[in-house]
């Protein structure tokens, strides 16, 4: 499926958020939130292997360019009401898909309002990451994006000194981290400081959650998967083999396809 239009979508405070529609702009179909460190151009690949339905929807939240400033009232809560206003706009939305924040984002939003079917790959839900807030903190207050890069990837994600320099060796993909770096620590202080909800997607007619094979039971995120797992008990979970936490850039038409059989009805 190819990308077809941009739109662009004011939400509250002033700013405003951009979409990029894949397949036909005005028939129903997914709408697709990315978590941290992740834009809505990171997701093409996977929007392009999906064709269960007959438009993707990938949403570029807040903070990342081309969409708007967080603003100083951000929180979780204005995530959920920003997809309230992409979810006004494409009425008639048939499934929700969000990625560990936006997996979170997308499963409360179904709180909110009645959605048919919501899927989520490995949603993070509080307490996440939260012993890195102080030196993300530190690192923004002296916009050292470098430092930012090097702390979500080693202290929350737990990934090894090797790894963040493979990551550095590609000029060009660093630099775009650097870019989606810049809310990461407001980002990861709206989800630590949001009260946890007893109960996830209370208003989806079918819920379907995701793990990467690497990271079932294994912890940051397989923890809080499992974490998220209790508060949608009638949820069906899913496994993704041989992968982890970035699917959609290791794997995306093996994610894409998996998207593409959950849009059997059971």
């Amino acid at each position: 499926m190819e990308q077809t239009i941009q739109k662009r979508l004011p939400v509250d405070g002033g700013s405003w958020v951009t979409v990029d529609v894949y397949g036909e702009p005005d028939a129903p179909g997914l709408v697709v939130v990315p978590g941290a460190m992740s834009d809505a151009h990171g997701w093409r690949h996977v929007a392009a292997a999906v064709d269960a339905w007959p438009s993707v929807t990938v949403v570029n939240r807040r903070g990342r360019t081309p969409s708007g400033p967080l603003t100083s009232t951000y929180s979780l809560q204005t995530e959920v009401e920003d997809l309230g206003v992409v979810l006004n706009e494409f009425k008639g939305t048939r499934a929700l898909f969000g990625w560990s924040y936006g997996g979170l984002i997308a499963l409360l939003a179904a709180n909110d309002r009645p959605l048919h079917h919501v899927i989520a790959y490995e949603p993070v839900t509080r307490p996440f990451g939260s012993h890195a807030l102080p030196d993300l903190q530190a690192a923004e207050e002296t916009a050292d994006w470098d430092a930012t890069i090097e702390i979500v990837n080693r202290q929350i994600a737990g990934l090894d000194t090797a790894h963040v320099e493979a990551l550095r060796a590609d000029r060009q993909g660093w630099a775009a981290l650097r870019h989606l770096s810049r809310p990461a620590h407001a980002e990861l202080a709206a989800l630590n400081a949001a009260p946890p909800s007893d109960e996830l997607a209370r208003r989806a007619d079918r819920v379907d959650l995701i793990i990467g094979q690497c990271n079932d039971g294994a912890a940051p995120y397989g923890t809080s998967f499992d974490d998220v797992r209790k508060r949608v008990p009638r949820a069906e979970v899913h496994v993704l083999p041989g992968q982890g936490h970035m699917a959609h850039i290791q794997a995306p038409t093996e994610l894409g396809h998996l998207i593409n059989d959950l849009a059997t009805v059971r």
